[in-house]
């Protein structure tokens, strides 16, 4: 049995380009393309499950676990909409970048350098985001398991991924990484991707019920992400901790 989630070559790759995580036109480029749709589906579903009524700051006393959280691209607005925000990463270049980022903007982010069943805490959390983060690590069941433990009874957890189709193969990988070059050649395996159904499976075992699953499907025409019935590709999955 594992005792550890961390894949070496998938943090040295992420590392590699640590530096280019808040430019919009570099490698991350489709991340940050990504990122409205991500905020506005967690932002509007973290308000409705927990009924916040705060109009400034939405997601005020609201304690978010950002996993794998690269530069900070979701940690910072998480913040700025209130939430008491903490980011973990397994490549410490990353978290370097994420600490420097939100100090330049004055945001308050507890950034640590971990994987999540190395990542003590006394108080568990509201809201967990594993977004784009499963396909990356070295044993899901770990992995899952492990964020399962940070996070406290009737909370949240995203997992936000891409389906194991070969709709996926020829999308995120073939045309994301070879023909569009979006993505530096080998930012996917494909034997990573998780089927929903293999997500859910998982997540029952940890007592996380699926509360809701979408799609999050790309419009070339208008350059634009949207939530979507589509999940042959990238979907996005909201989980309840009974």
């Amino acid at each position: 049995m594992k005792n550890n989630t961390i894949n070496k070559k998938e943090i040295e790759k992420f590392s590699k380009i640590a530096e280019e995580w808040w430019n919009p036109e570099g490698k991350f480029k489709p991340l940050h393309k990504f990122n409205p749709i991500r905020i506005s589906y967690i932002k509007e579903n973290i308000i409705e499950t927990f009924k916040l009524e705060n109009k400034k700051n939405p997601l005020k006393n609201i304690k978010i676990l950002d996993v794998g959280c690269g530069g900070g691209l979701l940690s910072e607005p998480m913040c700025r909409l209130g939430a008491t925000v903490t980011g973990i990463d397994a490549s410490d270049k990353n978290i370097n970048v994420a600490k420097i980022h939100s100090q330049k903007d004055n945001l308050k982010i507890n950034y640590f350098c971990s994987s999540p069943e190395k990542f003590k805490v006394d108080d568990k959390f509201d809201v967990i985001l594993n977004m784009e983060i499963v396909e990356h690590v070295e044993d899901v069941n770990l992995f899952l398991s492990s964020c399962n433990k940070l996070l406290k009874k009737n909370g949240i957890m995203f997992v936000a991924t891409l389906n194991k189709t070969l709709k996926s193969y020829v999308f995120a990988i073939i045309g994301a990484e070879y023909i569009l070059r979006w993505l530096p050649i080998g930012t996917h395996e494909w034997e990573k991707f998780l089927k929903p159904e293999d997500l859910i499976s998982i997540q029952k075992k940890n007592n996380l019920k699926l509360d809701k699953l979408n799609g999050m499907n790309f419009n070339f025409l208008k350059d634009k992400w949207s939530v979507g019935d589509d999940k042959s590709v990238n979907y996005i999955a909201k989980f309840i901790k009974n």
